[in-house]
């Protein structure tokens, strides 16, 4: 390293230090962390062979040219945050089931939640194939409309929160991830993206 050789273990690299192994030189790890604030009708995967639009088309300025991944999955319809990544230990982390990463969703059905159904969701009761729906909260964020319901849960089974609302009766119109792991929308208009910092990023693998 800087025309010296370190054979000692632990050694701190500093930013402006020149690497070497094996005469190769040794470039630091740059990872990239995103949020989005995906609008409806985007497909959440790298690319589509039918031709349809994708999140990457979203944050392909953001990229610079590196390759970087959502962490789990929104559906073409559904709205809100997705967070992409190159750091393959994080996503790992978040996507894992044992992580218990909070999502927060604001769900608008097609018709008023009963409070019979409000209560059955909120003690977990409501069984899907994979067994019951663990829910962390239920909220009526809007007094006046109960069409309107707030979800806070940890699993990730895949359509979870709306399968949840078909298996009683009702048709969920709108489906928004307003909160990931602690992040939030705030100052992030819909189809736009921003870099975490770096405050968040260790929040983030905080919650990992």
């Amino acid at each position: 390293m800087n025309s010296d050789v370190v054979t000692e273990p632990g050694h701190r690299v500093k930013e402006d230090d020149v690497v070497k192994y094996n005469g190769t030189l040794v470039k630091p790890e740059n990872n990239m962390y995103i949020l989005l604030n995906k609008p409806k009708n985007f497909i959440t995967t790298t690319d589509d062979e039918r031709g349809r639009k994708t999140v990457m088309d979203l944050i392909s300025k953001a990229t610079k040219g590196r390759r970087v991944y959502p962490v789990g999955r929104l559906d073409r319809n559904t709205t809100g945050l997705l967070f992409f990544t190159n750091d393959g230990d994080l996503a790992q982390k978040l996507a894992h089931p044992s992580g218990e990463i909070r999502k927060l969703y604001e769900v608008t059905l097609d018709k008023e939640l009963s409070e019979d159904h409000f209560q059955l969701i909120k003690s977990s009761s409501v069984e899907l194939e994979e067994g019951n729906v663990l829910v962390d909260e239920i909220a009526r964020p809007d007094a006046d409309n109960h069409n309107i319901v707030g979800l806070l849960i940890h699993i990730g089974w895949n359509r979870v929160v709306r399968r949840t609302f078909e298996s009683l009766g009702y048709e969920v119109k709108k489906l928004d991830r307003v909160m990931y792991a602690g992040l939030t929308k705030k100052n992030l208009p819909r189809g736009k993206w921003r870099y975490l910092s770096a405050d968040e990023v260790r929040n983030l693998k905080h919650f990992a």
